[in-house]
């Protein structure tokens, strides 16, 4: 079975977007090939966060998951600290990245532009670890964001000169899943085309009621068409969009009915986007705060999931180890 590899980022909450994006193919995976999923809480050392809050982030962002439908029976679930074999490799890889390459990337020139008094190594040599947390499982796929598409390329470029720096053919290069071309995209209520934290118009799977309809009600909407079966501007899509994912198709159509006649209360259809909204989050809500109050399963969880890719880890190491000249650590 082949297998795969994808990072968790550890900020912030889970949002729709995110629900029907990357978490949907992460759930779909699960079941079709050899999938390890970790919570990269190494990278985000490079804004140097409170310790209390990694500790926390991190065990907020399983939770969610694991309320999602990640099952960590199925996949590999871990937090990439625990799998310190990652952090030797990254050592070697290191060995094989060039510095030009690196200040070249992308993400690294507009860190540099966007934080000038917080350039540090971690940032410069983010593309090594990550290459690092892909090929120590040895892994042949990728899922991830078109915007992340350089990296994958970095680690190709990586694993290839490894390979070719000590005459083997060792480490596969992966190839990457575009997730934005197999998941249902979910716009923002604020009149832009995607829902995103950075965006600041997400609603996220934690939120209360009073939020959710709070954040709905405040959707961009307009005067209303003057013109029956008018096209619909993109703020106005995006609420039916929305309701197309959430509501019933009798929801859907008669809103979409009122529209075309251009007898659409946006309140009307805002209130009841919300009520839809809100019931369908309600049961994730509540699994996510059942789990995160379950101290000992969330510890059951990640000693599960660093057991199992320690075991993947460890064997890929002690190969890279002989293959460079050191002696194994078994």
């Amino acid at each position: 079975m082949e297998i795969v590899v994808s990072g968790i980022r550890p900020t912030g909450n889970l949002h729709l977007g995110n629900y029907f994006g990357a978490v949907q193919s992460f759930i779909k995976m699960q079941h079709e090939y050899n999938c390890f999923f970790f919570i990269a809480d190494w990278h985000s050392l490079t804004t140097h966060p409170n310790p209390e809050n990694i500790r926390r982030s991190v065990n907020t962002i399983l939770a969610e998951y694991l309320a999602c439908g990640l099952d960590p029976e199925k996949a590999t679930l871990y937090v990439q600290s625990d799998v310190r074999e990652v952090a030797e490799l990254y050592l070697y890889l290191n060995m094989c990245a060039f510095l030009g390459e690196l200040e070249r990337v992308p993400t690294f020139k507009e860190k540099v532009r966007s934080q000038p008094e917080n350039v540090n190594a971690g940032l410069l040599t983010y593309p090594t670890l990550m290459a690092a947390d892909i090929i120590i499982h040895r892994a042949v796929k990728v899922p991830v964001g078109k915007d992340q598409e350089q990296h994958i390329e970095m680690t190709r470029k990586l694993a290839r000169r490894f390979n070719q720096t000590y005459g083997v053919e060792y480490f596969p290069e992966p190839d990457s899943f575009h997730l934005s071309e197999k998941a249902v995209k979910i716009p923002g209520l604020d009149g832009s085309g995607k829902m995103g934290k950075s965006e600041g118009n997400a609603i996220y799977l934690a939120d209360d009621e009073k939020t959710i309809h709070k954040k709905v009600m405040r959707a961009v909407t307009d005067s209303g068409p003057t013109e029956p079966d008018s096209e619909k501007p993109e703020p106005i899509q995006n609420l039916f969009t929305m309701m197309e994912i959430v509501s019933g198709k009798d929801t859907y159509n008669f809103f979409n009915d009122k529209y075309n006649a251009c007898e659409i209360r946006y309140g009307d259809m805002k209130k009841q986007l919300a009520a839809d909204i809100n019931a369908f989050c309600a049961p994730i809500r509540k699994r996510i705060h059942e789990i995160i109050a379950d101290e000992g399963y969330l510890e059951k969880v990640t000693l599960m999931g660093a057991e199992k890719a320690s075991a993947s880890a460890s064997k890929t190491l002690n190969d890279v180890r002989r293959i460079i000249g050191f002696k194994s650590t078994n």
